[in-house]
């Protein structure tokens, strides 16, 4: 049963203002599939991210250029990209981890590219292998590079709300992180609840001490079930861009207590009931995620994909 046979209940004005469009960047083929033990075939690779596209997403995180070794579910980046058969007024980011990761990048036709920053001690130690304060060393020469070339370049920022090495985070160092990104140059900064153990009143504490929230977007787990809730507060702040992964796929490899990501189809549900556009097929966006759960050997996470793809 689709989700128009279903039907969505009536669009109820919210007590606060929300965006009228909230842009979905999908993370789905990149953050989605990174931690998958089963190397995925570049074949269905390519195919879900047609399948993505055809449902509406409009920007589609690609792959990561990151080491083969860490991430061996990657290592096919080149490939992917080459047989990558792009859609108009589609954007494909590919993830970056530094000026190795740029080269090939640019030898591959890259226009939009993410950096991957860590607010907190540790896990920039065993994520980047730096310091806190050097990992600007390895971002600043490969953001300046990508913008000389002409690229689009987001920032990410994790562990923003909490870490399983350190616990809390505190609010200004997640700002001067993210604010030392967004001066280098970056177009957008993602705020990363790596481990998804932020609450709505966390969220707005977090995007209130950056003041402006036009250039911020939010990533949120759902490990403890508050990954709409946070998302919905953040939407309340004046955030417009929401990252997601069909099916609700996904983890970090770096971090075992980060479950999966928010489900893309979870996301959708919720803005078509509040009324905010987001361009998204919902009922093809449950079939794909039904048609990469079969490929993966195993049911989707998400409530929705459980819900409609029947």
């Amino acid at each position: 049963m689709g989700a128009r046979e279903v039907g969505l209940p009536d669009v109820v004005p919210s007590s606060r203002e929300l965006p009228s469009r909230v842009t979905i960047w999908e993370v789905g083929a990149r953050d989605g599939l990174q931690n998958e033990s089963v190397v995925v075939p570049v074949a269905v690779k390519l195919e879900f991210l047609d399948r993505l596209a055809s449902a509406g997403l409009s920007v589609l995180e690609a792959t990561s250029f990151v080491h083969p070794k860490w991430v061996p579910q990657l290592a096919d980046a080149a490939e992917l990209l080459d047989g990558l058969v792009q859609r108009p007024g589609v954007t494909y980011p590919v993830l970056v981890p530094n000026e190795r990761g740029l080269d090939r990048a640019l030898e591959a036709g890259v226009q939009h590219i993410a950096i991957f920053a860590s607010a907190t001690e540790t896990f920039a130690s065993r994520n980047l292998n730096r310091t806190l304060e050097s990992q600007f060393e390895m971002f600043e020469p490969t953001v300046a590079r990508a913008l000389a070339a002409g690229m689009d370049v987001r920032g990410y920022v994790s562990m923003c709300f909490g870490d399983p090495w350190e616990g809390a985070v505190s609010r200004a160092q997640v700002v001067g992180v993210g604010e030392r990104l967004l001066e280098m140059g970056c177009s957008q900064l993602s705020l990363g609840d790596t481990i998804g153990v932020a609450t709505p009143g966390q969220v707005e504490a977090l995007l209130g001490g950056f003041g402006d929230v036009s250039r911020l977007a939010v990533h949120f787990h759902d490990t403890y079930g508050q990954a709409l809730s946070n998302t919905l507060a953040a939407l309340r702040c004046g955030v417009t861009t929401v990252d997601s992964s069909a099916g609700g796929l996904g983890g970090c490899p770096y971090a075992e207590s980060a479950t999966g990501n928010l489900a893309t189809e979870d996301l959708v549900w919720m803005l078509d009931g509040l009324g905010v556009e987001t361009g998204v097929d919902l009922d093809k966006l449950v079939e794909t995620s039904v048609w990469m759960a079969e490929r993966l050997g195993r049911p989707s996470p998400s409530r929705v994909v459980r819900a409609l793809g029947k």
